[in-house]
């Protein structure tokens, strides 16, 4: 079974720019998608025939927003993690499937000047506590933009990016209590080296051909899913947003 995860930042535009041709050629069973920024009639996905898509748009328009699109039939869904004040941006989005709960998440950002840290600190707690929650009735699958380098290997310049949005202390050390509560950040028990990034921003010319990047992009995994996992790749070859996928293969 082949899982992708994108933040496409915008679905519209992504589209025409090197999603619709990923969608239909690199033949993944499961694609979750982040920062889709449009409501599901506003957005045309009839050229993927055989997928059933469940959308989770954020109640402010063009904002934020979440889709999994999939061919291998789930049992259940579910929008949000239960909590109002963190689930009117349409951030996450829950699959059942047979084997494992497939969790996609856009994590917020901090802002400038760390604006939102204390928000999303408490954020980050409340999706790892839903994260456990889930893990009380099977393992766990979770992907999506979190949001943080963790280390600085995740990131080309970590030094004068230290304490900027998605490189504080306190959203790595957060980053570090997912780890602690047991998921794997899958990417890292497949390849340690360095330069693997899934982000480059726009603000800087050439930053995505000169590799100047972040690893903001993520497969989290119940350590008991380990054995059945047999790679998680970085595909920074593909385009079509500031952001790349991030595929995983599972064994069922």
């Amino acid at each position: 079974m082949k899982l992708s995860t994108w933040n496409v930042n915008g679905i519209r535009a992504s589209l025409n720019k090197g999603l619709r041709e990923y969608l239909l050629n690199h033949d993944a069973d499961v694609v979750c998608l982040q920062e889709t920024k449009a409501m599901e009639e506003q957005v045309d996905i009839a050229f993927m025939a055989g997928y059933r898509a469940v959308w989770n748009s954020a109640e402010k328009k063009g904002y934020s927003g979440t889709c999994i699109l999939s061919r291998v039939p789930w049992t259940n869904y579910a929008l949000g993690m239960g909590i109002h004040d963190h689930d009117r941006e349409g951030r996450v989005i829950t699959t059942e499937f047979p084997d494992f709960f497939l969790v996609t998440v856009y994590t917020p950002n901090s802002k400038a000047g760390l604006a939102r840290l204390p928000y999303r600190l408490e954020w980050d707690a409340a999706f790892r506590a839903y994260l456990k929650k889930l893990e009380l009735q099977k393992p766990v699958l979770a992907c999506g933009d979190l949001n943080c380098a963790h280390q600085e290997i995740d990131l080309a310049n970590p030094k004068s990016n230290r304490m900027n949005p998605g490189f504080s202390d306190e959203e790595r050390a957060s980053f570090t209590q997912h780890l602690e509560a047991g998921f794997l950040d899958v990417f890292r028990e497949f390849d340690k080296s360095p330069g693997r990034y899934t982000w480059w921003t726009q603000r800087t010319p050439d930053a995505r051909a000169k590799n100047i990047g972040w690893r903001l992009d993520y497969w989290l995994a119940s350590a008991g899913l380990r054995p059945a996992i047999t790679s998680c790749t970085i595909r920074d070859d593909i385009h079509g947003s500031d952001h790349c996928p991030v595929e995983l293969v599972i064994q069922p």
